[in-house]
């Protein structure tokens, strides 16, 4: 079992920034697909971003292409999500997840992710 708990969320202004962290327990992600999802109210949950050991593939939605970096630390079991130019749109709650199933690539398919964080609430301010 692998438990991930995501901090770093918060209130900023847009054109601000954040970055979350993914801190996992139990097993090495070293070899997980690591990804972030966001989920707004009244919405469904989408995939932000994905990586792939160190920086190897990645992959990001288009609409935080260019302004969010995902990035991985084996050493430190944690994940990171860099948030740069925010927008009141990038308001959600935010979550990790891990895909543990030796999938060779970076996903934006959210069920095929088997662990998932509880969560982190980001709110954009216009």
């Amino acid at each position: 079992q692998v438990q991930l708990v995501e901090s770093g969320g918060g209130l900023v202004q847009a054109g601000g920034s954040l970055r979350l962290s993914c801190a996992a327990s139990g097993r090495s992600i070293s070899n997980y697909i690591m990804g972030w999802f966001r989920q707004a109210p009244g919405k469904e949950r989408e995939f932000v971003a994905g990586i792939r050991r160190i920086g190897e593939i990645t992959n990001y939605a288009d609409s935080v292409k260019g302004r969010f970096t995902i990035s991985k630390e084996n050493p430190k079991n944690t994940v990171y999500l860099q948030m740069n130019s925010l927008k009141p749109e990038d308001t959600a709650v935010y979550y990790c997840a891990a895909d543990s199933t030796g999938s060779r690539y970076v996903t934006s398919n959210r069920y095929e992710y088997d662990y998932w964080g509880q969560g982190t609430q980001v709110t954009v301010s216009s």
